[in-house]
């Protein structure tokens, strides 16, 4: 099985950037097909971005589209999302997520393993 876990979270005002990271053990990190998503109080979760097996595809959220980049590191077994121009709305926990099979998706449902989250909080 694969064990998830993210890192990276904190404090940020608007206007800032953070870069978290998902550290994969178990399983073949290079094989399996990632997300990130983020969940606020009250709220459903929400797909955030997903990057393929190899790294060659990704696809962001419209609400973060030129503001965050997934990217990942296979020889690290690592999976970055590097947060740019950083909103209040953004403010939520976030989660790392591994398809056990399959390519990229934006559904949580498509996602076998996942992480503890790390909390974002951005000020205004």
């Amino acid at each position: 099985q694969v064990h998830l876990v993210e890192s990276g979270g904190g404090l940020v005002q608007a206007g800032g950037s953070l870069r978290l990271s998902c550290a994969a053990s178990g399983g073949t990190f290079s094989g399996n097909a990632m997300g990130w998503f983020r969940q606020a109080p009250g709220k459903e979760r929400e797909f955030v971005a997903t990057i393929s097996a190899s790294g060659s595809f990704t696809y962001c959220a419209d609400s973060v589209k030129g503001r965050f980049t997934i990217s990942r590191d296979n020889a690290k077994n690592t999976v970055y999302l590097q947060m740019n121009s950083l909103k209040p709305e953004d403010t939520a926990v976030y989660y790392c997520a591994a398809r056990g099979k399959g390519g990229t998706s934006s559904w949580p449902v498509d996602y076998d393993y996942w992480g503890q989250g790390t909390q974002v909080t951005v000020s205004s």
